[in-house]
Order: C-alpha cells, then structure tokens, then sequence
C-alpha cells in the first residue's frame, strides 16, 4: 500500500428499480444487502468485479475492504479518480453460502448487461477469471492469457481484462501486471 494514499469508501449508487426483482437470486436472504455499484454512475470506466465484498468490520463499522483498498492503490498510481470509476458487480449482493453458481451467474448477468447499457461507459474492465468467463460467454477464458489487450467482447464497449484485486494482494508478483493494465486503460482517457 502506498504509503501517502489512503483508500476511501466511495458513495454507493441508489438502488436501481431492479433491485427488488434481484431479490429473486436464490443468494439474497432477507439480511442481505444488494450493492448495485458504486462510485461515479457518469464515470467513463465501468469496472466490474465478481461480488461486493464486505462493508463493515465485526464490529459493525465501515470499511475498505481489501479488494477496494488494491484496486483503489491501482488507480491512484496511475492517476485514475473516483470520478473516473464506477465499480459495479456481476453478483449484486455477497454470497453467504453456497448457491448454483452457473444459475446465478445466469440470473444476474442481464441485470449487469442492462446496468452497462443505461450508463454507457467509455471502457470496462472485467476483474477476475469468475467475471471474464461470464462476461466474455467462454467458461474457458483467463486473464492470464486475455490481459494487456484490447477487446470488444462486452457489448461491443472497448473492454480490458486484469487479475482480480485479491489475487494480486496474495500473489504480489501479479502487482507489474495488473499495473500495466490499469496504466493501458489510463492511456485511453483524455486528462
């Protein structure tokens, strides 16, 4: 982590009139709490990740989860903003048990398609192996072998892949790639 930065919470994105009809997801339980997104809903990046992660500590207070404080570290350095992102989920809540995961990723991916299509970003950036497959329709894609490039694969919107934030805080050596692609995604934008 960088020493100078300090990761934040970003605004949550109002509940979207799917929201109720999400509750259909054989993962949501009467406690949970669906994150349709967050950040900048006007942002020219659309990142997605495959679940929101937690939001408070044990002892109920907010936090930056991890994944957010290394994606966030990501952004920082090369010189991204809140208000260059908007951070969305394939999942719209946290799975608390186990669940059909290719029945969910079908449930939810037309809520995530019908999300990027009323923002209209720039560019998307799928984070992960879970939210690649998915997004690219291939249960065989990896970001191993798909990163450093440009793809239209995501409704035609100019799109990059990159490891998911997680992997890169338990496998370090993954930082100088995950770097890279965040600094060819930054190249793109007009500052």
């Amino acid at each position: 982590m960088d020493s100078y930065f300090k990761p934040a919470l970003w605004p949550e994105d109002k509940f979207s009139e799917e929201a109720e009809i999400y509750r259909e997801c054989e993962i949501c339980t009467q406690k949970s709490r669906i994150i349709w997104g967050e950040g900048n809903p006007k942002a020219p990046i659309i990142v997605i990740l495959d679940n929101p992660g937690a939001r408070e500590n044990k002892d109920g207070n907010e936090y930056v989860c991890p994944t957010r404080q290394t994606l966030q570290t990501a952004l920082h350095r090369v010189n991204l903003t809140a208000d260059d992102i908007y951070l969305t989920y394939l999942l719209k809540c946290r799975p608390l048990r186990r669940y059909d995961k290719e029945r969910v990723r079908n449930f939810s991916k037309p809520f995530l398609f019908r999300q990027i299509e009323r923002l209209q970003p720039k560019f998307i950036m799928c984070l992960g192996d879970v939210v690649v497959q998915t997004m690219f329709n291939n249960k065989d894609a990896c970001v191993k072998n798909l990163r450093g490039m440009w793809h239209a694969a995501v409704l035609g919107y100019p799109c990059m892949v990159s490891y998911h934030p997680l992997a890169v805080r338990r496998r370090p050596n993954l930082m100088g790639l995950f770097m890279e692609d965040w600094n060819m995604l930054a190249q793109r934008l007009p500052h």
